[in-house]
């Protein structure tokens, strides 16, 4: 391997790294609440290093989007591959999406905004992934699992406004985000879901509801 190319090779990885890590500290304190310096001290690389990488905190952040970006459609084309039928894949993306939400602070969403490209950038991917799932629903109506009289177009973009409205009501004091977040799902899928896909929707939340049951006695376990 020439010098050249080893000099590559070890900046793609530092690059890799400062993203991992980005990632778990905007997720976990907002973006707000992590600087550069705070990247770089959780690296053990100097600033300067960092800088020599990333020229700032919003290019970092985009990187971040994209990366989250390239592993849900890798997880996408992952479901799709091994799904009998479109419920399926829906209620496996849902999963992933509660884990998702589950593992981020409520602050990153709210802090995104204020950075008007990366914002840009998730609005897009936003847009993208609902032309997705309304194929995924047309699928399904042919598969018979939802129903034939329903705009999906428009349940979609309903659905969109209420997680949107989630991110900035005050409703998550009263309640919690997830809580909120899976009735929001929840009480859309069922609406539009015929007699057989409620039969594979109800099942899926019976066995979730067991699983979530099963986490919080082995949390109370490991706290005690």
């Amino acid at each position: 391997m020439g010098e050249h190319t080893k000099h590559a090779s070890v900046r793609s990885e530092l690059r890799e790294r400062i993203i991992a890590t980005a990632v778990d500290s905007f997720s976990v304190h907002g973006i707000k609440g992590i600087t550069m310096d705070d990247i770089a001290t959780s690296l053990g690389i100097s600033k300067r290093t960092l800088y020599e990488v990333f020229p700032d905190k919003e290019t970092l952040l985009e990187e971040c989007i994209l990366k989250g970006q390239r592993e849900a459609d890798a997880f996408i084309s992952e479901v799709l591959a091994s799904s009998d039928n479109v419920l399926e894949v829906l209620l496996k993306c849902y999963l992933r999406s509660i884990e998702k939400f589950h593992a981020t602070n409520k602050k990153f969403f709210e802090d995104i905004k204020k950075y008007p490209k990366a914002y840009e950038l998730m609005k897009n991917d936003n847009n993208r992934s609902s032309e997705d799932t309304i194929n995924f629903f047309k699928e399904g109506v042919k598969q018979g699992l939802f129903r034939t009289d329903v705009n999906f177009a428009i349940v979609n973009q309903l659905v969109r406004g209420q997680l949107d409205l989630l991110m900035n009501t005050d409703i998550c004091k009263k309640h919690s985000f997830i809580e909120v977040y899976e009735s929001i799902m929840f009480t859309f899928l069922r609406g539009i879901s015929t007699e057989k896909g409620a039969e594979g929707l109800e099942s899926f939340i019976l066995d979730y509801r067991k699983k979530q049951v099963r986490n919080e006695i082995a949390e109370r376990q490991e706290n005690n």
